[in-house]
């Protein structure tokens, strides 16, 4: 009985040290973790402070189907700024910018997690501009954000491109009355009344303020999704007549118009520079189709890409706003100055051309 006593009390003494053992490393492993997170929590705090050295950057966020074909211009665009700039691209579901996809460092895993398939005149355009400005919004430090394609080339150096964007606090939105398309569809009213409705170029500046209007949306998007749809085209109709109602066939372009109400919509139309900073060349006359003719801007091949055609976009100094009867006069600091400083649609030969020639990325006192 005693020996049995005494091997009790041996057990007992050993499952308290073993209680005694796991509860220590418990409470070891629960301090390492919380003293961790804390780290953790105030390291994300500190880089939220601002910071003496650090500048005000602007978010280019890049609209692109996969890779970035132009990505070799953008490389030397970016090359020797960091500091000044961030960069989102939003590319189809799945896609990742990778050392095998991209050969620029700027560009590597860049793409946002939550893309979403994107077709042309649908509202997923303006979707997937949404998710970008999103993720742009999350660092403090982005004051502007400028939307790019995927055919788009800077036309002057980061510097000049820099100054030339943060020397105004208000957005750059191409903008104006709408009054000669039939784009405006009736069911939009009374949420969307027909004098905010407005028109212009997708490839918008936006300040904060004006980005966080565009995130926070909830009103005039739904209307956008349900009642703003491009017109189908012929070989679409697959043997069907022609949707009896109208509104069915209101040919509107959701990326060409959203920006624009809503900011319209929040009355803040006296805060933008109503053009935008990139070239597209309209031609009405290139297509064979009816139905297409000046649905895309023209799209520059290598024998386009020459200086006189850079020399020509730089030289625009105004633009003429035919519905509003207003003609915009393009300045920066006060003074006159070019209204471009972005252009599209380039192919890859084109844009390797250019940069070979030394036609871009200079600054503006260089082209004098």
């Amino acid at each position: 009985m005693k020996k049995k006593a005494s091997q009790q009390k041996l057990l007992n003494r050993w499952k308290r040290k073993v209680f005694a053992t796991l509860i220590f490393a418990f409470c070891l492993g629960s301090f390492a973790f919380i003293q961790a997170r804390y780290r953790g929590i105030t390291a994300s705090l500190e880089s939220l402070k601002p910071r003496r050295d650090q500048q005000p950057q602007i978010a280019f966020l890049f609209i692109a189907r996969n890779r970035l074909p132009l990505e070799f211009v953008w490389d030397a665009f970016f090359l020797g700024e960091e500091g000044k700039f961030s960069i989102f691209v939003h590319s189809r579901p799945g896609f990742v910018l990778s050392e095998a996809t991209t050969r620029s460092k700027f560009f590597l895993d860049r793409q946002v997690n939550d893309s979403i398939q994107v077709d042309w005149g649908e509202a997923t355009m303006i979707e997937a501009e949404r998710v970008l400005l999103r993720h742009a919004l999350r660092d403090p430090f982005n004051h502007r954000f400028v939307f790019v394609s995927d055919s788009c080339i800077p036309l002057y150096s980061f510097s000049y491109t820099y100054n030339y964007i943060m020397s105004t606090p208000t957005s750059f939105v191409d903008s104006f009355a709408d009054t000669k398309d039939s784009r405006y569809n009736p069911r939009m009213n009374p949420i969307i009344p027909v004098h905010n409705w407005r028109k212009g170029s997708q490839w918008v500046v936006l300040n904060r303020k004006h980005a966080e209007i565009v995130v926070n949306d909830t009103i005039v998007l739904p209307m956008f999704q349900q009642h703003c749809r491009r017109k189908s085209l012929p070989e679409f109709w697959r043997d069907r007549p022609v949707p009896a109602e109208g509104w069915k066939e209101h040919n509107c372009i959701p990326d060409e118009h959203y920006v624009q109400t809503l900011l319209s919509q929040k009355g803040v139309d006296g805060e933008l520079t109503r053009r935008s900073l990139t070239h597209s060349a309209w031609d009405l006359s290139s297509s064979k189709s009816n139905e297409r003719r000046g649905w895309h801007p023209m799209t520059y091949k290598f024998s386009d890409a020459t200086p006189r055609l850079i020399k020509s976009i730089k030289e625009i100094d105004n633009i003429n706003y035919e519905t509003e009867y207003r003609r915009e006069w393009c300045s920066s600091n006060g003074k006159p100055s070019p209204c471009f400083l972005f252009a599209r649609k380039f192919t890859r030969p084109a844009a390797l051309r250019l940069l070979r020639e030394s036609i871009l990325l200079r600054d503006k006192e260089q082209d004098n």
